[in-house]
């Protein structure tokens, strides 16, 4: 097994910092070609998994018409976050999706075994938590090769499962906006725009 250096900690912290969510606004029409796909993918099943159990499945949306249709409910369930936030007038300005300027679309579904799985027999929901590692090993991953990746959380999951014909015994973690950008921004947008603050060490250490 590899022993690794300084210069490669340095490598994984830098793209780790450069991590970025990535809106509509900065996506361009680049190609993602199949074999780099494939490399993300890849990272995100060397993720790590409770039990060993790997219960992530990766849905690839290309068609307008399907991704028009999740734009949409995008549209609806927005509308109502607006109203939650009505104290907070930036939201309104906020680009907080790309589901129609990315490249592709990606639908990230948790599979659950109908056996008992090691390590998941206390804490049910530790397969769903080991998809979200697969999440970001895909995210870290895109970032290597300069792809944006946008995490699209105001969408209603059985509206976007009835759309894209999924199976009632997936469940869906993530939909993501994934796509060669024009940039990537130096700090989170949000908080550039003043949204929030970043948190400190001593804000996230519990003693």
């Amino acid at each position: 097994m590899k022993k690794f250096n300084k210069k490669d900690i340095k490598c994984l912290q830098d793209i780790m910092l450069a991590r970025r969510d990535v809106r509509g606004n900065k996506f361009n029409n680049k190609k993602i070609k199949n074999k780099i796909l494939n490399e993300l993918l890849t990272a995100a099943n060397c993720a790590p998994s409770v039990g060993f159990s790997q219960p992530w499945k990766f849905v690839i949306i290309k068609s307008k018409n399907k991704r028009n249709k999740i734009y949409d409910n995008f549209q609806e369930e927005n509308n109502k976050a607006k109203k939650k936030f009505k104290n907070k007038p930036l939201y309104n300005s906020l680009k907080l999706e790309g589901i129609k300027e990315s490249y592709l679309n990606i639908a990230v579904l948790y599979e659950k075994s109908e056996k008992n799985v090691l390590g998941q027999t206390s804490q049910k929901k530790m397969g769903e938590y080991s998809v979200v590692c697969a999440i970001q090993n895909f995210w870290l991953m895109a970032r290597t090769y300069n792809i944006g990746v946008g995490w699209v959380s105001i969408l209603k999951p059985k509206r976007v499962k009835k759309i894209l014909d999924i199976d009632k015994k997936y469940k869906l973690i993530a939909y993501l906006s994934v796509g060669y950008v024009d940039e990537f921004l130096d700090e989170p947008e949000l908080l550039k725009l003043g949204w929030s603050d970043k948190k400190t060490l001593d804000e996230i250490k519990v003693i």
